[in-house]
């Protein structure tokens, strides 16, 4: 497993669809890109500037739950790419209890902004997946604007036959 930070959440061109982006941490430094859906899209970045609507939106009021029960979000993980399609677990404590929960990895990472917690890849995913934007891992880059746009730059060079394995 690889610890992923993420990047931000841009419209990606070709399908006019918003795609999620993971960086992982470390030295290697591929970036995992996902589509996922507006609603989803418009969840992680109210929870990326920390917007809290009148009423709790469904990621707030799962988080809000998983409170009142006395569970805590310990982790998500993207575990599998099958059919192009990601899935995801969310790692869960009740008490000493851990419960693995599947999720999309669009929920699961708006819950992961929500509460701080840290965000994973399964290694074979970013094997199959993850992307590296220029012929050298990325180390140093720290400043989210240049990655996205050597993303962008990245993406415009990309076709659906690369992701296929």
């Amino acid at each position: 497993m690889a610890e992923m930070e993420l990047v931000g959440v841009q419209l990606e061109m070709l399908s006019n669809s918003p795609m999620l982006m993971l960086r992982e941490t470390g030295e290697k430094g591929r970036v995992l890109p996902v589509i996922i859906d507006v609603p989803e899209a418009q969840a992680i970045g109210r929870g990326i500037e920390g917007i809290r609507m009148a009423r709790p939106m469904t990621h707030d009021l799962m988080i809000d739950i998983l409170g009142e029960l006395g569970a805590e979000l310990k982790r998500v993980t993207v575990t599998e790419l099958k059919d192009r399609t990601f899935y995801a677990e969310l790692l869960v404590e009740i008490g000493a209890e851990e419960r693995t929960i599947s999720s999309r990895p669009s929920d699961a990472i708006a819950l992961a902004i929500r509460s701080d917690v840290p965000i994973f890849a399964a290694e074979a995913v970013l094997d199959e997946a993850g992307q590296f934007l220029g012929e050298e891992p990325i180390e140093d880059l720290d400043d989210p604007d240049e990655l996205l746009d050597d993303f962008k730059a990245f993406l415009d060079d990309i076709s659906p036959e690369d992701f296929d394995g």
